[in-house]
Parts: structure tokens; C-alpha cells; sequence
């Protein structure tokens, strides 16, 4: 950490409120005298800890105070806290053994956690020990806190759902392991170079990782290629063999995932790759010394980058084996726990349920079947029946594109078992619906699995919908046009199938962790039963005109503008007044999420200012964050038009004095645990009917931003709760955005009518904010004029009245004050608690296990 970067951080720590002392306390309430003796190995108290950290910064780390780094430090307490967690962790695994319980198996290619440390030290009672003792040494919690390198297992809302997904479970007791995969490289690091996004490894692992315990006598082997064989068995049975030409081991890496104020420890258990021969000593021997480890580097690049580009036919394939590997992985070792403790198949389904994260594991159906019927010679009807009981979809797309399709030559050249299997899934299947649907070979064409073509390929949604017993969209909207249009004729086969759970969000890491003194309002005011229950939080309506209760909520609100000004002006070198609007879209960069629409904002504010310089109009900051995928050239051209924007508004004296660009580079959870809080504005403004749920307006709402948005995802549940005069709504819905594309949709039109629309983009055309390139942003105006598939321009004047609408509202600030705590207080239903109390009762059939403290030898004693 550099000095300057130090000192940041030294002085956000000594504005930053401690968190309550009765968060950081055990259920059980400490007593320190009541229980600790001198030689307790993973006490509690503060003089216990103090020791313990030292103990892990010599023995583990191999330093002392005088030459540890900032990353010993982080190291040190973070073995210090995991060992606390150990007890707690093995002894919920055996409860979940000795009760033989019905567990939870969450499969999701990405699991983006954010930092483990602070949200450990929450959840196991210790945030304000460890602060205590750490100050007696002068050293702060805040500083040591900001070494840890997140892991980026994921890229967007996918994997951060399912981070608070397990957390949630493991807050709500329920028996549940999550299944993923430890890429060696997660998400690339992005910085921006001439406002153009670059990648660079993200080298997550290099230092070591604390809270991952390697489980290799768990080991697993994963076959690929070859081809298969049929037989029959000595039973008279016909039976097929799978001859593979190479094969992988899986190794298994579990994670703790601590409940919050309860003993429960969850596991996610993700796997990295390795070779069956890791060096072939003759020939190295020999002298190709390059041969000697190829087999070595050819499997570990499975696991060794998040999602390699695809535009490849050796990147799709990587792809494909990566889904394969984890799946594959997950379900030999759910077998395997359960035959420790079951001679037959026969309870299977109902002790294990296996929920699709996306279609990325949806593999595992054929998979599954393919253990039953072949290395376990379970019937094919009985192992359907088990296939189709356990697992359960959850669709997170409406776009066509993102619905996994796999060319069946890939797939059969690298899983030959597998597409047998699938067809004959098919075959059956097809069987059934034309009983139901004679002579409909309309019908039968779009609900195969296998897509018919010049290329045939094998539809992964078709595949999830069919081996699954539950199916659900993620928000109210996204269900509804998955039943009218995405799976239609699967929602007309088997109606019963559909169900809706909208997402939600975790109040512990993104209210109480990213938001301290505000978590600490709240509890002040209604006590801290919202953070286990967020509907209390409702409880602080009734303060809406408590004059204390508002100076406090709007003094909170203003240092976290400040706080994140510091890291502006830190790492962008760019003041901003934290007096101004922060106007905030961070996200993952693509075309239908339209930060184009509030870019073209921009350069219309530009316009009118630069028009008429004496223009009174409120003072905006602009701020936009997320990652394009490497391999998606439009989303990287936006984000290079954004920076070059920002050039262009913030030299200009005239313009800058009333409007501030800013892009934060290298967008993840910790850059979003600062944001969240600081934001006036939130943008979400995707074209209606293409976001499926969308976690971030979620997350903004809870920590009292106002929301801009369209009728999409489940912006349209939260405007409901929140109320229609504290949520700025514009733009079509998603049924007329079906017409008018019906209609015809010609975005020249548009660009022909409106005169301010006509200006943006004439001065982007001119090179206006290229240099005097007029080529630069071409692609992208002709992209707008000639197609505009996520109706840029048909919903720029809504969009551009509607931002009218906010200024006058923000220029009320006492108004903007009611609008903000009415925000928040009801955001109650967006806890992933109550997501997961919904899947739970209406997909799993999962009831909560509490875990008793083991020992209270080694635990606080109640008081």
C-alpha cells in the first residue's frame, strides 16, 4: 500500500462510526471473565485476540511487528478470525451428518463474495474486539481491512446474487453447500488507458488466501473426449461405457460461510483443475522439456480464467469444459456424501436439491444421468424420475443470446456420453408433447433440445426446463415474459413448473458493512432486529419528520459524499463538490443497460451550457463504473465515448463549474460497498423487458438513493413499495416496446424530430468529443441511427423531461431528505433473506437446522 493511498484510508478510518458493540457480540451476550482461561486457543475477549494475532504473525507469516508488511497484518488477523470460525464450521457439518438433513446444493459458475474479512468479523461477533485491540497497538481495523484482495469469481449480478444467496442461507440456518469454481485468475483488473478499458490478469491468488482450506484427499477425476462403447452387462441389461481419451482431477477448496449471529457455518466448495500427470519424466528425459508439462498446463487451463472469450472455437470449448469440470465435480462428491450414509438411491431427492444457478451448470442433467445410469446401473426411468425431482432452474435472461446454445459437433467431440444422453432425453421428451400436441411440428421444433440447422446445436434452457421440477425468473416482469414469450410453450406444456422469486440483496454487507453510520442510526432508533428481519426497517417511516432523526440521516449522507470525493479525487484526480447531485450508473457495461442514454444527457446539458453560459442548473456529478466483456467491441467503445466525455466537460471551464464526469475504473463489491452509500441519483434505465432483475437498484434504494428508471425488472416491484412519488419513471413499457418494433421501429425518425437529440448527436459526428475524429465514434451513431435495438433515441425525450423532474426535486432538499428515508424504509421485501424464505417453502422444501454451540469451553458464556 503506498503512502498515499495510507493516509486516505488512515483518515477514513478516524471519521468512520464503529459499529454498535451489540452487533459484534455472540447471541450469547460476552462475558469475558465468565469463560476465558490463559490458555484459551480461540477465545474471545480482547486480550485473547491480541495474543492470537501475534501468535499467527510469527508462526504463519514468519514476521513480527517490526517487519511485517500491511498484508502480514491482513493475513495475521484474518487466520486469527478463520480460526474462530473453525469450531463452529466442523461442528455444522456434523450435525447436518448425525441429522441426516435435507441439503441445498446452489450451482453457479460465479460468485463474486466481495472481501471476507469484514464481513467475517461481523457475523462471528468480533468487529469491535478486533478493533480494540488493534488500536491498543496502534494499528487501525479499517487499514488492515483494505489488503484484502477480492476475489472476482464472477462478473456481475449473477455471481453477487449468489454471494448473498449464501449468506442468507447460512443467516437463515438452512442446510446448504454452494458449488463453483476457483478460477486462478477471476475477472481481469481494468484500468483505462486513453479512455479506452484494458485488461490485465487479476492476480487474486498471488499473495496466498486465508479463508479457502484445500481438501485434496476429496479429490475427483473428470473425463473428456473419446468416445462410447455399448455392452451388455451379465444381467441381460444393455448397458454403454464411456472410453475417454484424457481425463482432469478435480480438487475441492472450501470456503466458511458464517450465518449472521447464529453458530452456523455454510461451505462453498469450489474446485480448480490439475493434470492426472502432472510431469512425464521420460519425456522430459528425452529433452522436450516443453512436452514434459504439457498435459500439466492443458488441464489447468480449465479452471485458469473466468469466462475465456468465446469468439473462438478453442474459447467456446474452454467454455463448455469449464461448465463440464465443475458440474461434473459437484455432483461425484454430492454422491458421495450422500452413499456415506445411504446403501441406495432410493431417498436421494429427498435429501439433496439442486439449484441451477443460470444455464452454465445445466450440464449437470445429462451428467446426473449419466452417474445413475452407468457407473451406478440405476434404471433410466428411476434415474429420471431422481434427475427431474432434484433439480430446479433459475432463468436470469431475457435475451436470446445469453440463452446457452452449443454446436453439437463441440459437444459431441468433447462429451460423447453426454449428447447420447441428451437425445435420448429428447427423443422421450418429444415423444410425450407430441401425444399432447398432435401435428404440431411448429411447437416441436422450438421446444427440442437440439436446434435444428445448417448447425445443429444443443439448447442448454431447453435441457433446464426439461430436467427441472421448478423453473423461476427472478422479478415479477421477467417471470411474466418468460411464461409469454422466452419459454412459452414450456409454460403452456407445464404451467405448474413456473414459479417467481425476485431477488434481493444481504442488509449485512451492503447497509450495516458498506454503510456504518447509518446501520448505526437505524439500530439507534428501532433497535437491530432489522438486520435479521429488514421489513423493521419500515419502523423508521414514523421518523420521517423527526427533526433530529433527519439532520442525522442527512449529515450521514454527506459524509459519504465526501468520503467517496476523497477516492475521486485520490484515484481519478478529479474534485468534485460533494454539494452537488452524485448521478451514479455502475454496472456491467452493455448495450441495453444504455449508459449511452445517460451519456447523450450529458452532452445535452454540454450543449445547452455551452448555448447559454448564464444557464442555471443544478450541479451534477456524473459517475459510472463497470467492466465491458473483453471480446464485446460496442460496450468498450461506450466506455471509451464516456471518458472522452468526461475530457471533454471537466477541461471546460465554462461547463465544469456546474457538471462533473467521472469513470471509477476497475468496478467490484468493495468499490461498490463505497458508492452505494454516497449516491443521490441511481440510474436504472435498461430498455424495458431486457433486465431481468437488476441487484444494484436494490442495493442503492436501501442506502436511500432515488431511483430514475424504467418500467424493467424489478424496478417496477420497487417503485410499487417505495410509491410512485419517490421513483422518477420514464420511458415505453416493454409491451410497447414490442408494438412499436412490431410497428416498425425507425430510429431516424427520431434523430429527424427532436432538435436537442439532432445536436448530441451532430457534435459527436463532428468529432466534437474526439479530437476532431470524425470516425471514431462512427460504429456507434450508426448503430443508434440505422438499428438503435435497445431504443436509445425513442426514449430520450422522456428520459430528458423526466431528469427535469429530479433537478426541481433535488433543489427542494427537504423534500429530496423525505424521498430518500421513505427509500429506504421501504425496502423491507429486498432482503435475499426473504428470497431465500421463498425459495425454500416453495422449490426446495428446506427447513432451518439450528446448530447448537458444541463446547462452551471455547465460546462466550451467557450472561
Amino acid at each position: 500500500m503506498s503512502s498515499d493511498y495510507q493516509s486516505v484510508w488512515r483518515k477514513r478510518a478516524t471519521q468512520h462510526a464503529a459499529l454498535p458493540t451489540d452487533y459484534q457480540k455472540h447471541p450469547h451476550r460476552t462475558s469475558e471473565a465468565a469463560v476465558q482461561i490463559e490458555d484459551d486457543r480461540t477465545g474471545m475477549n480482547v486480550e485473547t485476540l491480541r495474543r492470537a494475532f501475534l501468535d499467527n504473525l510469527y508462526y504463519i507469516q514468519g514476521k513480527d511487528l517490526q517487519l511485517a508488511t500491511p498484508y502480514d497484518l491482513y493475513m495475521a488477523l484474518s487466520y486469527t478470525v478463520r480460526d474462530r470460525l473453525l469450531q463452529r464450521w466442523l461442528h455444522t457439518q456434523e450435525v447436518y451428518l448425525q441429522q441426516d438433513v435435507r441439503s441445498v446444493c446452489y450451482l453457479s459458475a460465479e460468485y463474486l463474495l466481495g472481501r471476507q474479512l469484514g464481513n467475517a468479523l461481523i457475523n462471528v461477533g468480533l468487529y469491535e474486539q478486533a478493533r480494540a485491540f488493534l488500536k491498543e497497538m496502534n494499528l487501525d481495523l479499517r487499514d488492515l481491512m483494505e489488503q484484502e484482495i477480492e476475489p472476482g469469481l464472477g462478473n456481475g449480478g449473477l455471481g453477487r446474487l449468489a454471494a448473498c444467496f449464501m449468506d442468507s442461507l447460512a443467516s437463515l440456518e438452512i442446510p446448504a453447500i454452494g458449488y463453483g469454481i476457483r478460477y486462478e485468475f477471476g475477472i481481469f483488473a481494468q484500468s483505462i488507458r486513453d479512455g479506452w478499458q484494458v485488461e490485465q490478469p487479476d492476480r487474486w491468488l498471488r499473495y496466498g488466501n486465508p479463508w479457502e482450506i484445500p481438501r485434496p484427499e476429496y479429490l475427483v477425476e473428470v473425463k473428456f473426449g473419446g468416445h462410447t462403447e455399448g455392452y451388455i452387462d451379465p444381467a441381460g441389461q444393455y448397458r454403454v461405457s464411456w472410453v475417454n481419451d484424457r481425463s482432469v482431477l478435480g480438487t475441492p477448496y472450501d470456503y466458511p460461510v458464517p450465518g449472521y449471529r447464529n453458530d452456523t457455518v455454510n461451505t462453498l466448495r469450489l474446485w480448480s483443475a490439475r493434470a492426472t500427470e502432472d510431469f512425464n519424466f521420460q519425456v522430459f528425459d528425452s529433452g522436450d522439456f516443453a512436452r514434459a508439462v504439457a498435459d500439466k498446463t492443458y488441464s489447468e487451463n480449465i479452471t485458469k480464467v473466468l469466462y475465456p472469450n468465446d469468439n473462438t472455437y478453442q474459447g467456446r470449448e474452454l467454455r463448455l469444459e469449464q461448465q463440464y469440470f465443475f458440474v461434473s465435480c459437484s455432483l461425484q462428491d454430492i454422491i458421495r456424501r450422500y452413499l456415506s450414509y445411504h446403501s441406495d438411491f432410493e431417498s436421494f431427492a429427498d435429501k439433496v436439491t439442486l439449484q441451477i444457478n443460470d444455464t452454465h451448470p445445466s450440464i449437470g442433467i445429462a451428467e446426473l444421468m449419466r452417474l445413475l445410469v452407468d457407473e451406478y446401473l440405476v434404471g433410466w426411468d428411476k434415474a429420471w424420475q431422481i434427475t427431474r425431482r432434484v433439480f430446479a432452474y433459475t432463468n436470469h435472461t431475457l435475451l436470446s443470446e445469453a440463452l446457452e446454445r452449443w454446436p453439437v459437433a463441440l459437444f459431441g467431440n468433447l462429451l460423447p456420453r453426454h449428447l447420447e444422453i441428451i437425445y435420448e432425453i429428447n427423443r422421450r421428451f418429444l415423444d410425450e408433447v407430441r401425444e399432447r400436441f398432435p401435428e404440431d411440428e411448429g411447437r416441436i421444433a422450438r421446444l427440442s433440445l437440439i436446434q435444428e440447422g445448417s448447425q445443429k446445436q444443443v439448447r442448454m434452457a431447453n435441457l433446464a426446463c426439461v430436467g427441472s421440477h421448478a423453473i423461476n425468473g427472478v422479478a415479477q416482469l421477467h417471470t411474466e415474459l418468460l411464461k409469454k414469450d422466452v419459454l412459452a410453450d414450456f409454460y403452456a406444456l407445464w404451467p405448474e413448473k413456473f414459479t417467481n422469486v425476485t431477488n434481493g440483496v444481504t442488509p449485512r454487507r451492503f447497509l450495516l458493512l458498506s454503510n456504518p453510520k447509518l446501520a448505526l442510526l437505524l439500530s439507534e432508533r428501532i433497535g437491530q432486529d432489522w438486520l435479521k428481519d429488514l421489513d423493521q426497517i419500515g419502523r423508521i417511516e414514523s421518523l420521517v419528520a423527526d427533526p433530529a432523526f433527519r439532520s442525522a440521516w442527512q449529515q450521514i449522507k454527506d459524509d459519504n459524499k465526501r468520503d467517496l470525493a476523497e477516492y475521486i479525487l485520490q484515484f481519478n484526480q478529479i474534485e468534485v463538490d460533494p454539494d452537488s447531485l452524485f448521478d451514479i450508473q455502475v454496472k456491467r457495461f452493455h448495450e441495453y443497460k444504455r449508459q449511452l442514454l445517460l451519456a447523450f444527457f450529458i452532452v445535452t446539458l454540454y450543449n445547452r451550457l455551452k448555448r447559454q453560459p448564464d444557464l442555471e442548473i443544478v450541479p451534477r456529478t456524473f459517475i459510472f463504473g463497470g467492466k465491458s466483456a473483453p471480446g464485446y467491441a460496442m460496450a468498450k467503445l461506450i466506455i471509451k465515448f464516456i471518458n472522452s466525455v468526461a475530457r471533454v466537460v471537466n477541461s471546460d471551464p465554462q461547463v465544469s463549474r456546474h457538471l462533473k464526469v467521472v469513470f471509477l475504473a476497475n468496478y467490484n463489491v468493495s468499490l461498490a460497498q463505497r458508492i452505494y452509500p454516497a449516491c443521490d441519483l441511481s440510474e436504472q434505465i435498461s430498455t424495458a423487458g431486457k433486465e431481468a432483475s437488476g441487484t444494484s437498484n436494490m442495493k442503492f434504494a436501501l442506502n436511500g438513493a432515488l431511483t430514475i428508471g424504467t418500467l424493467d425488472g424489478a424496478n417496477i416491484e420497487i417503485r410499487e413499495k417505495v410509491g410512485p412519488d419517490n421513483f422518477f419513471l420514464f420511458g415505453l413499457t416493454a409491451q410497447q416496446v414490442y408494438d412499436l418494433k412490431a410497428r416498425g421501429y425507425n430510429p431516424r425518425d427520431y434523430y429527424d424530430s427532436n432538435a436537442e437529440l439532432r445536436e448530441v448527436v451532430d457534435r459527436i459526428s463532428a468529432g466534437g468529443f474526439s479530437g476532431g475524429d470524425t470516425n471514431l465514434f462512427r460504429p456507434l451513431l450508426d448503430s443508434l441511427l440505422y438499428r438503435d435495438d435497445y431504443l436509445v433515441f425513442a426514449d430520450y425525450q422522456a428520459y430528458i423531461d423526466c431528469q427535469e423532474q429530479v433537478s426541481q426535486a433535488f433543489r427542494d432538499r427537504e423534500r429530496w431528505l423525505t424521498m430518500s428515508i421513505l427509500n429506504s424504509a421501504r425496502m423491507g421485501y429486498f432482503s435475499s433473506d426473504r428470497s431465500i424464505r421463498e425459495y425454500s417453502r416453495n422449490i426446495w422444501q428446506s427447513e432451518p437446522v439450528p446448530v447448537e454451540p458444541e463446547s462452551p469451553a471455547i465460546r462466550p458464556a451467557a450472561e
